[in-house]
This record gives C-alpha cells, sequence and structure tokens, in this order.
C-alpha cells in the first residue's frame, strides 16, 4: 500500500528532474555560467539579478555586455529567451531584477527602476568591454534602462525598446539624438499601444507623432528601415513582430530583433545568426517542471494520506448534491464560472481604490487579486445556498487538514528551492511563474494568506458541495469543476483577444494591464481545480484542497507581484 501511495510522488519529482535538467543544459549551453547576485544600486538599494558570462570571458579576454530587465510584475527569469541568446552570442548579460521585484529591494518604481544601479554595476565588472555596452527593457524594463540611459547618458552605446517608449508617464522624451542608437521593437497586437505610443491600435504606431518625433520625421516611420547614422550615435529602427505585448519573452521574431540590432551596434559578438535560437526549450523545460510540481503536490498529498498520522482524513464523499444536471445545476454553473469574470475589471477597481499600497498590505496587485477574490467566494457560498440541490454537509477535521496542507505545500517548496538552488531555474511558462519567496515576501505572505484561505474555503466549499453529481466518471468530475473555476477565464480571453485580432485592440480598451494579468487565471484556476478534486475524492472534504490551495496560490501570487510599498 506504501508503495502504490508513493508512485505518483516518484512520478513528480522524476518528471521536475527532467524539466529542471533540460532548462539547465539550454541556458548553460557552450559552457556558459549563469550567477545569482546581489549588488548594491543607488541610495542603499540591493539589486538582484542574474549575471550569465559566456565561456573564456575574463579579465584579459572582456567582452561586451547587456543590460536586460524585464517589465511591470515580472522578474529577472522572464527576461532569459533573450539573456540565452545573447549570451550564446558572446555577451556579458545581467538580467536584473527591477526595483521591488524579485529579490531587488522594494518599493517599485524608486531609483529610476533600479537601471542606473545595474548599469554602474555592469561597466564595473573588470570582465566587460565598457566600450560595448548595449540596453535592453521590455515594457517598466525600457523605462528601467532609459532611466540608467538618461542618468549616463556616455556608460552605453545601443539600447532595445521592447514592446516601451521613450517619454510620458515614465521616461524622458526621446529625440532624435537620445536615447543613443534606438532600436523599438513594437508588436504588431501590443497591448498598451495608447499608453506607449498615443495610438489606439499598435498597427498604427508608425503614425504616432510621438514615435516620429524620436525618428526626427514627420511621416510615417517605415519598419525596418535605419534612420540616423549608428556611428554618430542617432540611427533608430522601428521593428513588428506578429505578436502581442507579453507574447515577446516567447517570439523567436522579437528576440530576433534585438539581437540583430545589437550585432549591429556593438563590436565583439559572435557572427551567430538570429535565426539560431535554442531558448525555447528552456521554457518547455521549466514548463515540464511546473508539470510536474502539481503532479508532485497530489503525488505528496496522497503519500501523506497513506501514512498512520493522517489516516483519520480519508474517507469518500457520501452524497452528491445533484441526481442529474438539471436547471439548478447548469444555472449554477454558469454562476460560477461567469460571475468571476464578470466582476473582474469591476472589483479589481474598487481594490485598488480601497486599498492603496501600505506597510500592511504593500503589494497593489496582489490586495486587488485577494480583494476580488473574497467578494466572489462571497458570491459563490450565497449562490450556493440559494441553489444548492440535495443537502450536502460539509465535513472536515480543521487541524489535520492544516497540518496535512502545511507538509504538502511544504515539500514542493523544498523542491523549487532545490532547483533554484542547484539549476537556477524557476518553475515557468511564459508569465506563469512559481519561486521561491525572499524572507521579505514571506513576511507579506503571511498577511495576504488570510484573505486567500478564506476565499477557498468559501468557493471549494461552493464547489464540492454545490455542484458534485450523482454518477460521474472521475474524469467527467475532473472536468466539469474545472470547467466551473476556469472557463469564464477561457471565454473571456478568447474574446478579449480575438477582439485584438480583428479590430487591433483589445475589446476594453482602458484595461490593458489586468487584461494581460487575466491570462494567468486561465492556468492557475485550472491547477486550483484539480487538486481541490483530487483532495476532495480521496477525503469527502474540501478543507484540504482549500488550505492547499491557499498556501500555493499565496506564494504564487506574492513571489510574482511588485512591492510598491518599502517593507523590511
Amino acid at each position: 500500500m506504501l508503495n502504490k501511495n508513493l508512485r505518483l510522488f516518484h512520478l513528480g519529482w522524476v518528471i521536475i528532474l527532467i524539466g529542471a535538467l533540460l532548462a539547465h543544459f539550454i541556458q548553460t549551453s557552450g559552457g556558459i555560467s549563469i550567477r545569482d547576485i546581489r549588488f548594491n544600486g543607488n541610495n542603499g538599494q540591493v539589486l538582484s539579478g542574474l549575471l550569465y558570462v559566456p565561456p573564456g570571458v575574463s579579465a584579459e579576454n572582456k567582452a561586451p555586455a547587456i543590460l536586460a530587465v524585464h517589465g511591470y510584475i515580472n522578474s529577472r527569469e522572464t527576461q532569459s529567451g533573450f539573456a540565452i541568446e545573447y549570451a550564446r552570442r558572446g555577451y556579458v548579460v545581467l538580467a536584473l531584477d527591477q526595483s521591488g521585484h524579485g529579490y531587488s529591494d522594494g518599493p517599485a518604481f524608486a531609483n529610476g527602476f533600479g537601471g542606473p544601479g545595474a548599469l554602474a554595476y555592469l561597466r564595473g565588472l573588470d570582465i566587460v568591454d565598457t566600450d560595448n555596452i548595449g540596453l535592453e527593457g521590455h515594457s517598466m524594463g525600457g523605462w528601467t534602462v532609459l532611466a540608467a540611459a538618461a542618468t549616463m547618458p556616455d556608460a552605453y552605446k545601443s539600447l532595445v525598446l521592447e514592446g516601451s517608449s521613450t517619454g510620458a508617464p515614465f521616461a524622458m522624451e526621446g529625440t532624435p539624438e537620445w536615447p543613443r542608437n534606438l532600436a523599438v521593437v513594437f508588436s504588431k497586437y501590443d497591448e498598451f499601444s495608447q499608453l506607449m505610443w498615443n495610438v489606439d491600435r499598435a498597427q498604427d504606431v508608425a503614425d504616432s507623432p510621438k514615435l516620429q518625433a524620436v525618428f526626427g520625421t514627420d511621416q510615417a516611420v517605415v519598419p525596418g528601415q535605419v534612420y540616423g547614422d549608428i556611428a554618430q550615435g542617432t540611427a533608430r529602427i522601428l521593428q513588428m513582430p506578429n505578436t502581442t505585448h507579453p507574447g515577446d519573452h516567447i517570439s523567436p521574431e522579437a528576440i530576433g530583433y534585438s539581437i540583430d540590432w545589437f550585432a549591429e551596434t556593438l563590436d565583439g559578438a559572435e557572427p551567430l545568426p538570429s535565426s539560431d535560437q535554442i531558448w525555447l526549450w528552456k521554457e518547455i523545460g521549466t514548463l515540464i517542471a511546473l508539470v510536474g510540481f502539481v503532479v508532485l503536490l497530489a503525488g505528496t498529498f496522497q503519500a501523506l494520506l497513506g501514512a498512520q498520522a493522517f489516516a483519520h482524513l480519508r474517507d469518500t464523499p457520501v452524497k452528491a448534491a445533484h441526481s442529474e444536471r438539471g436547471a439548478k445545476w447548469w444555472l449554477g454553473f454558469a454562476i460560477s464560472a461567469f460571475v468571476p469574470v464578470l466582476t473582474y475589471y469591476l472589483f479589481f477597481g474598487w481594490g485598488e481604490q480601497l486599498l492603496p499600497a501600505s506597510a500592511l498590505l504593500p503589494q497593489t496587485i496582489t490586495s486587488q487579486i485577494a480583494f476580488w477574490a473574497v467578494l466572489n467566494g462571497l458570491i459563490v457560498f450565497l449562490v450556493g445556498l440559494v441553489l444548492r440541490g440535495e443537502k450536502v454537509n460539509a465535513r472536515g477535521n480543521i487541524s489535520g487538514s492544516i497540518l496535512i496542507a502545511l507538509a504538502t505545500v511544504g515539500i514542493g517548496y523544498l523542491f523549487v528551492l532545490a532547483a533554484d538552488f542547484l539549476f537556477k531555474i524557476d518553475f515557468r511558462f511564459w508569465v506563469v511563474a512559481l519561486k521561491p519567496l525572499s524572507l521579505v515576501q514571506a513576511k507579506i505572505a503571511l498577511v495576504y494568506l488570510v484573505p486567500f484561505t478564506l476565499f477557498f474555503v468559501l468557493a471549494l466549499r461552493g464547489l464540492h458541495t454545490g455542484l458534485t453529481v450523482a454518477g460521474d466518471s472521475r474524469l467527467k468530475q475532473y472536468l466539469s469543476n474545472i470547467g466551473a473555476l476556469a472557463l469564464g477565464f477561457l471565454v473571456f480571453l478568447a474574446f478579449q483577444y480575438g477582439w485584438l485580432l480583428f479590430a487591433g485592440h483589445l475589446f476594453s480598451i482602458e484595461e490593458p494591464l489586468n487584461t494581460v494579468i487575466a491570462i494567468q487565471f486561465l492556468p492557475l484556476m485550472t491547477i486550483i481545480a484539480f487538486l481541490s478534486t483530487f483532495t476532495y475524492r480521496r477525503t469527502g472534504s474540501y478543507l484540504p484542497g482549500a488550505f492547499i490551495n491557499a498556501l500555493f496560490v499565496t506564494w504564487y501570487i506574492v513571489a510574482g507581484q511588485a512591492t510598491q510599498f518599502p517593507v523590511s
């Protein structure tokens, strides 16, 4: 029995190991070394980064270098596609956690987003050719490198803005002479075209007066055409890959344009064509590790449930709420799936107004998500009381459920720590990423754990006591619960991005950030439904799944968000 209970656990760590090794070998391809570093920025700020060093680089054999910076509510690992390809071509790369993100001191937006301090650090490395330094930033990371360029105008040679812009709201206005040798890589379906270049549709960015002023023309900018002169530092080029704003991170086209620009404007790189890219395999590796992590949590729970200490939690659901899927069930399903989406922008807006960043709640977006979650948990709970079928008693051992949840997530956390320590990776795909918490983030998480626990207790109680159907197969039960939590976001995102594809902008044109944030909800809700259903089927209680998901989701969100209020 014990061996059977351990099978899923073993499968989980084997999947993690396969993914971690694949990611590790890709990002260290050809002898690249990766160092997890901390250094002092401006005003005593401690900044974090990953330093990619190509083989053979030393104080006697200096290399060109690139400062690569992620966007808002991302981290240094988000730039790994860019960093891997730059390092493969011989550049020393500093992938920065900008201020208030990842492991860099907060608050966000402080000290030029950390850009000036990071550029000074990069220039201070004895392995760097200081005459050949490039700057690359995505979204808010663009404003980070522009802050560095404004502070030290002679400390770099060229700059790439990926999905970003000069000028308002957070950068110095661009001119035909500043910044030096500028490439603007702005995707045809970028959600932030209004914010960045004052045009409703990203396809129209070439007609933006703001962009034209930077290029020194009053005509439409021609994509792919070089304006100005590289030798004089006044060169400009616009490139428009076929992707979205967050899609730049997983676009060979977007990454390739930046490779080409640095090859043209910096000396000392390897002549490797931009079409030769391997970073996607690293992304696949960390995706495999993320899938393995979910399997590991399920396997850990099952193994613990087989131990004598948690034997009292083993049980099976005794009764279903519905004998069949009638009108009442479908109404409850629709409310569960679509009310959270219909209230998404509204409750996020209320959360922003009512819960500004403070010492107690220092992460603005985490506060918004928590506010939205609690209100929707209450709605689902109340609707469940009205629409439930046969009465199903909400059983559960609270103390035992808390202990097994702590043990399950704690063991999963150890594997994430090990992957970070041994392989310098987190568990991610694209914008979905799970990484260890810093000490400051761990303190923050303790506060946000309270509202997220309330949400999951209310929401999963409603799910498992209000939408269970007698006679459902295992597959049908899993799919039904995943649909109840994730279907609304699938429809929402399909509608928004379908509109973007055909109209050139999101339907909710004023909500680009919150729309991009919603992309993470789709896989996250799927994972939540899977873990909750898995634990419910083995205990007959919604509580173990509620506590496991509360711990996991709080960790996931807090580790990936920006901290807007200084916390020590």
